[in-house]
């Protein structure tokens, strides 16, 4: 099944692919993987402080903010989503 985020993981690879001008997931992978570890802390700081009082609203935007930001360090080292999967499945059983 193709849920959203094979979906978007398909467009970040593309991007990667094939550089779109303009485009902030380009704009990242060109800064390399630094700046996107560093958007990935950011995000997550974020996410904490939602949790802590800013609503359910808030961390569902930035936890997607979050997921964004991992799926592009994905994409940048090379890594997919079935990578992440098995990892998944190894720990469930």
């Amino acid at each position: 099944m193709n849920d959203i985020f094979d979906a978007l993981f398909a467009v970040l690879q593309e991007r990667k692919a094939n550089p779109k001008p303009g485009s902030y997931t380009n704009s990242l992978l060109d800064a390399g993987e630094d700046e996107i570890v560093k958007k990935i802390g950011e995000e997550a700081v974020e996410i904490i402080l939602a949790a802590k009082g800013q609503g359910n609203e808030r961390l569902v935007e930035e936890t997607a903010d979050l997921l964004y930001h991992l799926l592009v360090l994905l994409v940048y080292r090379g890594l997919t989503l079935d990578d992440i999967r098995a990892e998944l499945e190894r720990r469930h059983h």
